[in-house]
């Protein structure tokens, strides 16, 4: 069953603006009292958060170029999931946003843009998602399924589970960064870093769950991307880090992710599929 138009054009969507808020962060990480929602400090949980938007972009393309609901299924819950938390962390932080007459008028602009995509693209995401559910439920789909190597299924699902489970940490307690993160996070911020890790665990735990190689392709991609620019990010910020047991685990989980996102790059069966 191919997926429809709709879908596809939300993700196509969703990949512009989670792009461009990247770019506003991993560019200009200085700056986002003047260019972004909230301001953001130190620098390093800016560069963190630009590059977690740019590799969600690349998970989201992928989606849109699936030519079957079971291809693009991880992508949608994993945005979905990832929307709706940043929608609930917004709310619960509203009075940190740029919405006041003295922030400048480029920063009360973006943050009115913010509010707007993230209060519909959850909205719209879950309408297309459940309609494409059904449509896919109601289609016996002929594609070839190859299993995933039983220690990537592993590594993949312990993926999952560090990263929901510290990212919920975060959302629920957020004054547990101080010990779990490697640099200085505000309640907003430890939200926000909580919601990404929750996101991303989200698309590794289905990807194992899936099992299949050419489902979870995109998982590899944008794992590989977040990695990359997460290494970019330490040679710009790093020195914002307090190096301890929390940095060796934000470098350790960064091998981990790496070595799981070649792994899936490199399986046979792995590749796009057309039937």
């Amino acid at each position: 069953m191919t997926t429809s138009r709709a879908l596809r054009r939300l993700l196509l969507v969703a990949a512009l603006l989670v792009f461009l808020a990247g770019l506003q962060l991993f560019v200009f990480p200085r700056r986002t009292a003047d260019w972004f929602a909230w301001t953001i400090e130190p620098p390093m949980t800016a560069v963190f958060l630009g590059a977690a938007y740019w590799s969600s972009a690349v998970l989201e393309v992928a989606g849109a170029r699936a030519v079957s609901w079971r291809r693009a299924r991880l992508a949608v819950g994993s945005v979905l999931v990832f929307t709706t938390l940043t929608l609930v962390v917004t709310l619960v932080h509203l009075d940190r946003f740029h919405l006041g007459e003295e922030h400048p008028t480029s920063a009360r602009t973006v943050t009115w843009g913010w509010l707007a995509i993230y209060g519909l693209v959850p909205v719209l995401l879950a309408v297309v998602g459940w309609v494409e559910l059904r449509r896919g439920r109601s289609v016996v789909e002929q594609m070839p399924r190859v299993a995933l190597p039983t220690l990537l299924r592993a590594l993949l699902l312990l993926l999952a589970l560090v990263l929901v489970g510290t990212g919920v940490v975060l959302l629920v307690a957020p004054d547990t960064s101080s010990t779990l993160w490697s640099w200085t996070l505000t309640p907003l911020t430890a939200r926000a870093v909580g919601a990404w890790l929750v996101g991303l665990g989200w698309a590794a735990g289905h990807g194992g769950l899936l099992d299949d190689a050419g489902s979870v392709r995109p998982v590899g991609m944008t794992g590989a991307a977040f990695v990359v620019l997460q290494a970019l990010a330490l040679a710009r910020h790093g020195g914002d880090l307090t190096w301890g047991p929390a940095a060796v685990a934000y470098v350790a989980g960064l091998v981990a992710v790496g070595v799981a996102s070649t792994w899936i790059l490199t399986l046979r069966g792995s590749g796009r599929h057309t039937g």
